[in-house]
């Protein structure tokens, strides 16, 4: 595949030919070859893929058939109810009513006889903003046993019933509720169309036929970009079926990965720092990195412990990072621990920061630009579907002052876009557009100047994947 007249950020244009998954030669003027399948750029920038380096793959695809139910589209109780009644009138009977990315803003905190009052005759279940809470109405937690239930995420009244609330049951939730198989075909052409050419699944707690699923999606071309999974350390790399007769399927095997382990961590139940310590060791001594959930203070710093105690491997993330108080900074550039960020946040839960953040932490929240000039590796996901998927927003929201982040968080477009620009397993390190590199581009139709203006108004002109295009615009 040769691309033509592609745009450079100092101006000037170039051709780019692919051999295979490869790039092979880059200059001016490269004349096409007989039956080489040809991309005219006509001056757009064309850039290393765009990588999402945090999202939750099948929670994003269960939305496509769920219910936003909360800001900006949700934001008083009498809306939220109005909502679920047109979603429940809508629905077959017996179907199950799911909604996400619900907070308290809208309504304070939901439990059961509140979704009573709403949906009374459907199973319900609402997913938080946060991912780490589900509230189910009577119906839902009969069908699904929740009384029964002994999990400690199992959230109780005095009097010992269950309020409908589960925290952290994402993987029961699963085993218990009617399987009903994600649509990643639509997820993965949908991101296709915006130029993603990679994600990074941070969903924690895999089993092992979860990552056999998802590795199987890609091997098939239900997902034609690249994936790499976190996993646990006993998670084996999952054998590939690939239909013979696929087309699609090309290379599917060679665009799965297994990642670093998922390490969840919540304020109100923080593992004892010696399990801490202990699970760090049992990843890093099969060479396997950990990426520890960080979006408080405390969280951050009980991290930060563990990993002086257990050491650093190559590789070691923190996720998120919310709360990123600049005494820190120097700890993290010595260990060479990569930040993950969501640029997009500050934007989108703007009002919500402004109600719920202390003022003692507002200074250290999302903190993107003193991390890059601290010389912390950093880069960046967009978290949906507890975020927009699309990556060109947070590209947008981290290069642009708006109410949310500080100015001096703020970064150019290019820098913003070098975030999502990394490989699944090196995400801090930007990848070029040079003889030897993976083939996996994107490629817009504005210049480099037009898309500095706006990134948010990108359009795609085609996304490479592995030398082959998978979406042409």
């Amino acid at each position: 595949m040769l691309i033509r007249h592609a745009g450079r950020p100092d101006g000037e244009q170039t051709d780019i030919r692919c051999d295979g998954a490869v790039i092979v030669e880059v200059g001016p003027t490269l004349r096409p070859r007989h039956d080489e399948e040809v991309v005219d750029a006509s001056g757009g920038w064309a850039m290393p893929g765009l990588h999402d380096h945090h999202i939750h793959l099948r929670s994003l695809a269960a939305t496509l058939d769920s219910v936003h139910v909360g800001p900006p589209t949700v934001r008083r109780r009498t809306d939220l109810a109005d909502l679920l009644r047109e979603a429940d009138l809508r629905a077959p009977s017996g179907q199950w009513l799911r909604g996400y990315g619900y907070h308290e803003s809208v309504a304070g905190s939901l439990t059961r006889g509140d979704l009573d009052a709403m949906v009374p005759d459907r199973p319900l279940r609402i997913q938080h903003r946060s991912g780490a809470l589900w509230m189910l109405n009577s119906v839902a937690c009969r069908a699904v046993g929740v009384e029964s239930c002994t999990l400690p995420g199992v959230e109780r009244s005095p009097d010992g019933t269950a309020t409908g609330r589960l925290w952290r049951m994402d993987e029961w939730l699963g085993e218990v509720l009617p399987s009903t198989p994600p649509d990643l075909t639509t997820l993965s052409r949908a991101a296709a169309e915006r130029g993603v050419t990679g994600f990074t699944d941070a969903t924690p707690g895999m089993s092992q036929s979860s990552v056999d699923g998802l590795a199987q999606a890609v091997a098939t071309g239900d997902i034609i970009q690249r994936v790499h999974c976190m996993a646990d350390p006993d998670i084996a790399m999952p054998a590939f079926s690939v239909p013979t007769q696929s087309a699609s399927s090309c290379a599917g095997t060679d665009r799965f990965s297994l990642g670093p382990r998922k390490i969840l961590l919540d304020d109100d139940r923080l593992p004892t720092l010696p399990d801490l310590i202990e699970r760090i060791r049992r990843s890093h001594a099969v060479g396997q990195p950990v990426a520890v959930h960080c979006v408080t203070r405390l969280q951050l710093i009980v991290t930060m412990t563990a990993l002086d105690d257990a050491g650093v491997l190559d590789g070691d993330r923190i996720e998120h990072g919310a709360i990123a108080p600049t005494d820190c900074f120097e700890w993290l550039c010595r260990r060479r621990i990569i930040v993950v960020t969501q640029p997009n946040f500050p934007l989108e839960r703007a009002d919500q920061y402004d109600t719920d953040v202390p003022d003692e932490d507002r200074p250290d929240l999302w903190r993107l630009g003193s991390l890059l000039d601290a010389g912390i590796a950093v880069a960046a996901g967009t978290d949906a579907p507890f975020g927009r998927p699309d990556p060109w927003q947070a590209i947008a929201a981290a290069a642009q002052c708006h109410s949310g982040r500080d100015v001096g968080e703020t970064v150019s477009t290019t820098t913003a876009l070098r975030l999502f620009w990394g490989a699944g397993d090196q995400p801090a390190a930007p990848r070029r557009l040079e003889v030897g590199a993976l083939a996996d581009l994107t490629i817009t139709r504005q210049t480099p100047a037009e898309l500095a203006d706006d990134p948010a108004a990108a359009e795609i002109c085609a996304t490479v994947v592995g030398g082959r295009v998978i979406h042409r615009g």
